[in-house]
């Protein structure tokens, strides 16, 4: 059975530019990092692996040097790795993501059952937390988010319980394979590679996946298959707090000059 893990090459800063005759991501000059999220995918799936003896497979899509994100999968014992890089990927919302990710799983699928999907909870340039959901809807698997413990794997019932992380609780839910997961940094504590299989990963094969190999209509791809794009990013703009009354001392003077405050500037309605 193979466990494929979905990775991510993000910015690692703040200052985040936007084309803005595009509308996408400037990559010139930025520093990338894998996804902190998709660490921790990485770590289950070789946890899995390492307990049922699945083989495990990374998928990235992404521009060329995106490799190296998939070389630290390889360093950690992932046994293929798959970048998914073409230009008519390029600029792809979260519909469009899911769309080339969901057909590089079926293709996977093909040679080798597709047992779990593995993808971070959400990457932090886009903070949407659409891709994984979108791949299980497509693949028609059971999907199960916020995933924060694996209970039980039970490969003779094809069933996997895990716990999920709600507001203020948790909610253990059971679900039959295949399924995709999404999972929180609460999961697991992702390992180090050695040495050895650091230098190993440098000689090991990344395998590149065009859409010659995937076949898609590449008007329901990449930019021209988003119907959804970045129009602006910016850091919120926060003012100095005003204190109102003493809370303490005279509690019903502070609440009334805050009803003040709040008719003054049209925010209450009487």
């Amino acid at each position: 059975m193979l466990v494929v893990v979905c990775v991510k090459q993000v910015p690692d800063t703040t200052q985040v530019q936007i084309d803005p005759v595009t509308n996408t991501l400037i990559r010139e000059g930025v520093p990338f990092i894998v996804n902190p999220y998709d660490t921790h995918a990485v770590e289950e799936a070789l946890k899995l692996k390492d307990h049922f003896g699945f083989r495990v497979a990374a998928i990235s899509m992404g521009p060329p040097n995106a490799e190296a994100t998939l070389r630290k999968a390889l360093a950690l014992g992932v046994d293929r790795a798959i970048l998914l890089s073409d230009r008519a990927f390029g600029g792809a919302d979260t519909l469009a993501t899911s769309k080339v990710l969901a057909a590089a799983i079926e293709l996977l699928a093909q040679e080798e059952e597709v047992g779990v999907v593995i993808c971070g909870k959400q990457t932090i340039d886009g903070d949407t937390a659409q891709v994984g959901p979108g791949i299980a809807t497509r693949l028609d698997f059971c999907q199960l988010t916020l995933v924060d413990r694996v209970e039980e794997l039970d490969l003779s019932q094809r069933k996997i319980r895990v716990r999920r992380k709600l507001e203020g609780r948790h909610e253990e839910v059971e679900a039959p394979l295949p399924v995709l997961l999404t999972v929180v940094r609460e999961l697991n504590r992702p390992r180090y590679p050695s040495v050895s299989m650091r230098l190993d990963a440098a000689d090991a094969q990344v395998e590149l996946w065009d859409n010659s190999v995937l076949q898609l209509d590449v008007n329901s791809i990449g930019l021209k298959g988003s119907p959804t794009w970045v129009s602006r990013i910016f850091s919120p703009q926060r003012s100095l707090g005003e204190m109102l009354g003493d809370g303490v001392s005279d509690p019903e003077g502070a609440a009334q000059l805050l009803i003040d405050k709040m008719l003054e500037k049209d925010l209450l309605a009487l």
